[in-house]
């Protein structure tokens, strides 16, 4: 018991570390509404200690539903585990919306995820990162994100009068955890939906935006993380994802866990659960992404 509470202790001492660095996604003033946003769209980059120049890299969507964000448990301590495996990792701020519809929607947080990885793939030789090893990673409503980003992807434009628009936006590798998939069908998270697309969305968006209908042979491996006892956002979410990426050969793994719930995190006391993160790290390894 003491041992497992220094190690929470440690953990809850390491989320509160300070990043190396905050980078602003967009120019001042641009991506904001007046009166809503407190803050700009930024993602804050975990180095690891890794001094190699071809390093593998993560951008993590903490979830939230797309109104609020789980900044630490789905986004600044999964960075830590990454950069104590050699790996760096980067916490994305996207934007998000609210009950009276004041803030952002579809294709916003989307822009923010693509652009993010253009920053990260534009300054890699900089920070020692493979631009051909960046990976997303994404909890719940970030889940659904970072499958966007796998699945809605964008070829680099060389002749873009704009340098980041030349970078291709396809992540190497995704990672999906409990994720929201599905926008248009009964185990869909409807409040998700609501917040991404708007109260009565228009039905062919809703379905565009449903990512396991997005799947192609272009989409990067993925791996899945459930919970069997998921109420909130049901496994089927995962398992339909699944069966998309198998129709069209793309490397990829699912694991359902038989408890756990919704918003577990890395579940840092539960014996079973928290060794997904370990089973995530062997996976990427297989892959040459460590």
């Amino acid at each position: 018991m003491r041992t497992l509470i220094i190690a929470i202790l440690f953990m809850l001492i390491q989320s509160q570390l300070p990043s190396q660095e905050r980078i602003f996604i967009y120019p001042p003033g641009v991506g904001t509404i007046k009166g809503f946003d407190t803050t700009a769209p930024f993602i804050d980059y975990y180095p690891s200690k890794n001094t190699s120049s071809q390093k593998t890299a993560v951008i993590i969507c903490p979830g939230g539903s797309y109104t609020h964000l789980a900044w630490d448990k789905e986004g600044v301590i999964p960075a830590r585990i990454f950069n104590e495996n050699g790996i760096d990792a980067f916490v994305l701020r996207y934007r998000l919306n609210n009950d009276k519809q004041e803030g952002h929607r579809y294709p916003d947080q989307y822009n923010d995820v693509t652009t993010a990885i253009r920053i990260v793939r534009s300054r890699g030789k900089e920070w020692g990162i493979d631009p051909e090893k960046l990976g997303v990673m994404g909890f719940s409503a970030g889940g659904h994100l970072a499958s966007t980003a796998a699945t809605l992807l964008q070829k680099g434009n060389p002749e873009s009068k704009n340098p980041l628009e030349r970078i291709d936006t396809r992540p190497s590798f995704a990672i999906l955890i409990y994720p929201v998939i599905t926008m248009d069908t009964s185990f869909g998270h409807r409040y998700s939906r609501e917040m991404l697309l708007g109260k009565n969305p228009d039905a062919a968006l809703a379905d565009a935006l449903s990512t396991e209908k997005r799947v192609s042979d272009a989409t990067p491996p993925v791996l899945l993380i459930h919970a069997d006892d998921d109420k909130a956002v049901p496994p089927m979410n995962s398992i339909v994802f699944y069966a998309s990426l198998k129709k069209f050969m793309v490397p990829s793994s699912l694991f359902i866990f038989d408890h756990g719930g919704h918003g577990f995190g890395t579940a840092p006391t539960d014996q079973v659960l928290n060794q997904w993160p370990k089973l995530c790290l062997q996976w990427m390894q297989k892959l040459g992404f460590q």
